[in-house]
């Protein structure tokens, strides 16, 4: 059974992209998720534990986000949850990992420029060109809009 989980939280390390010798992108960091919660006696925000995440992305997202994410940045993933548990000579403990099906920042602490790439595929005479699906022409789109009124 796939257990999948969706997080907000600050990257806490910067992240480490490496691409192994069969040709398969990894990116990596550790996310630090804290609860706040408002104290109303107090007139404060207070923070609650911290929980810590090893998130790792393959592939494509692992290519996009070693080039969008960096250490300090505020980000949701969502992705499946591995719980491993680990021991060694002094010590032992509990990693929860994250395979992150999907990664990007967190808008509600600030504002990002999206930039779609493309993947190329192969065209009838054997050339390369972009993925035709993934482009699109916005004054071709038939867009229908919607003006919604209210009264004061």
């Amino acid at each position: 059974m796939t257990d999948l989980i969706s997080l907000t939280g600050l990257v806490a390390t910067t992240p480490r992209h490496i691409t192994t010798s069969e040709g398969l992108a990894i990116t990596s960091f550790r996310l630090a998720s804290s609860q706040r919660r408002y104290d109303r006696v107090a007139q404060r925000w207070i923070d609650g534990d911290t929980n810590w995440y090893t998130v790792s992305a393959f592939r494509g997202l692992a290519q996009n986000s070693a080039t969008s994410v960096s250490k300090g940045d505020r980000v949701i993933v969502t992705g499946r949850v591995r719980i491993r548990d680990w021991e060694n000579t002094d010590r032992s403990g509990t990693t929860v990992e994250i395979e992150a099906e999907s990664l990007g920042h967190d808008l509600t602490w600030g504002t990002a420029v999206y930039t779609r790439t493309t993947t190329p595929v192969s065209t009838e005479d054997g050339s390369w060109g972009p993925d035709q699906d993934s482009v699109t022409d916005v004054n071709s789109a038939n867009v229908d809009a919607d003006v919604v009124t209210s009264a004061a």
